[in-house]
């Protein structure tokens, strides 16, 4: 009979508590949050929802404040959230809350799973061509290695 090591501390949990997803408004954000949901229910997991405020001043060129418009996004999402959770209530019951974090998408997913003491983070595939040459959030929060990463298209 072989002696059983010492491993590291385990918070004594059989799968995640906090699964943190990533939503823009895309659609594959949008999966992305309705996977992470169906593991939230089947875990009784808590699901925080993150929404990252760009901070870059793109829309201050076109005369718009990026604040404004990135706080339009942020109620926007709430209200679809809302309106989904209501229609799935009594059926599938989730527990959600609804965080906004300012910076750069993979910067501000970093500080939200750091905060919310994330077992796991979900995001959506990226859309953008422009990502193969500069690297997804989804391809930078994997080479992370800090939580499992799961990347819905």
């Amino acid at each position: 009979m072989t002696e059983q090591q010492p491993s590291q501390f385990e918070r004594g949990t059989d799968g995640p508590k906090v699964i943190v997803v990533g939503v823009d408004g895309s659609s594959s954000s949008l999966r992305a949050a309705s996977y992470a949901g169906g593991l939230a229910r089947r875990q009784n997991a808590l699901l925080a929802i993150v929404y990252v405020q760009p901070v870059i001043p793109a829309g201050a060129a076109l005369g718009a404040s990026v604040a404004d418009t990135t706080g339009e996004i942020a109620e926007e999402l709430v209200s679809e959230i809302r309106a989904a959770t209501e229609r799935a209530k009594g059926v599938w019951d989730v527990r959600w809350e609804f965080h906004t974090f300012h910076g750069d998408p993979y910067n501000g997913l970093v500080t939200a799973a750091d905060e919310l003491t994330a077992d796991a983070v979900v995001v959506g595939a990226s859309e953008s061509a422009g990502h193969r040459i500069v690297g997804s959030v989804a391809i930078r929060l994997v080479k992370a290695g800090r939580w499992p990463v799961t990347v819905v298209p």
